[in-house]
């Protein structure tokens, strides 16, 4: 989630826009011999990118067509389910634009505020995406633990108010980075960039502060949240004698595992750049070269995360099987009976919320 700008940072350079007071744009660089071909790595990503829309667009179409047709709203965590998956199917409704810029090498055709509403949409789905997993974790404890007598209208409302709350941090953590973007054209290049601009006197602090941010809001919190209240889960299902229920737990450290191999590496070569930028690591174009290839590496196995959601939230479990199977296959059939001997064959609502509030299986 660092700024989506630097999925279109392929020159090789250290590149920092101020404002002035005239109002005009310029750029310090420190220029590191490149030690990679960068058009590999700029093709590598395009295709890496295309691959990830490709897949995210049409799983996550597929998870809020059927969740919206089944009307499973009477399940514990489908309101952030179907909500995980619109933030997912956002962000990667963003990624060829951004491939578009890539393939120019990294010129921005489209304008000062098409640069600010694609970076928007893109940031505020991939915070609201974070945000709700770490709410379903939560939701799912407590559930188990406190609430078993789940399914009460206040619930319901509860859940509600959450995701709208969801949204709007989202839309708020979004705003600082893209308020400061602009379509930018360096002297020196007939290209136009994407880049923020943030005010001389205080650049640095703004680029850490927002990385941090980015950081904080994006790792340090989410990820210990949703393991601590995870690891809560498992503890509460291996105490249970139902055999079947107790499978789950390695659902649930799937979900664990997924989330930190997906933002750790990003997250951690984030700290580095900030740390450089703030000159706790000396800088050397060994660092900035690395820096480079691991930030463009690690978004990209990052934003793996808007596929492998839909499989392991929705694929996996058994009852959404078996909606996905009634809305493609039997949608017409209910003459047939074959419909009816679908839902005959579907796990009961009270056995679904059983297995929903231990992971879903």
């Amino acid at each position: 989630m660092e700024n989506v700008n630097q999925f279109i940072d392929i020159l090789m350079e250290d590149i920092n826009f101020t404002e002035h007071d005239d109002n005009v744009s310029h750029m310090e660089a420190l220029v590191c011999p490149p030690s990679f071909n960068m058009v590999a790595v700029l093709y590598a990503m395009s295709v890496l990118y295309i691959f990830i829309f490709i897949i995210g667009l049409a799983a996550n179409s597929v998870v809020v067509w059927v969740n919206v047709r089944a009307e499973r709203s009477r399940y514990e965590t489908h309101l952030y389910i179907l909500n995980l998956a619109v933030a997912d199917l956002c962000v990667v409704a963003t990624l060829p634009i951004w491939v578009s810029s890539l393939l120019q090498q990294g010129h921005w055709p489209f304008g000062e505020a098409m640069c600010k509403i694609t970076h928007l949409v893109f940031s505020v789905n991939l915070f609201s995406s974070i945000f709700f997993l770490t709410c379903m974790s939560v939701d799912r404890y407590l559930s188990v633990a406190l609430f078993s007598d789940s399914h009460s209208r206040q619930k319901k409302m509860v859940r509600k108010l959450i995701c709208v709350l969801v949204w709007l941090l989202a839309l708020a953590a979004s705003v600082p980075d893209t308020y400061f973007l602009q379509a930018v054209k360096p002297v020196h290049s007939e290209n136009t960039f994407c880049r923020p601009v943030y005010p001389a006197e205080s650049a640095r602090e703004w680029m850490v502060g927002i990385q941090f941010s980015f950081i904080v809001l994006g790792f340090a919190i989410p990820f210990p949240v949703i393991a601590i209240f995870y690891l809560l889960l498992a503890g509460a299902i291996a105490s249970s004698p139902d055999q079947e229920r107790c499978l789950s737990r390695k659902l649930i450290l799937t979900y664990i595992v997924v989330f930190l191999v997906c933002w750790l590496p990003y997250h951690g070569v984030l700290l580095v750049d900030a740390l450089s930028m703030l000159g706790v690591m000396s800088f050397s174009c060994p660092l900035e070269n690395f820096i480079y290839v691991a930030l463009h590496t690690t978004q990209c196995l990052s934003l793996i995360h808007c596929c492998v959601n839909p499989v392991i939230y929705n694929f996996i479990n058994k009852n959404y099987r078996y909606d996905l199977m009634k809305a493609f296959i039997f949608k017409y059939s209910t003459k047939t009976g074959l419909a009816k001997l679908i839902d005959t064959s579907r796990v009961s609502e009270t056995e679904y919320s059983a297995v929903d509030n231990h992971g879903q299986l």
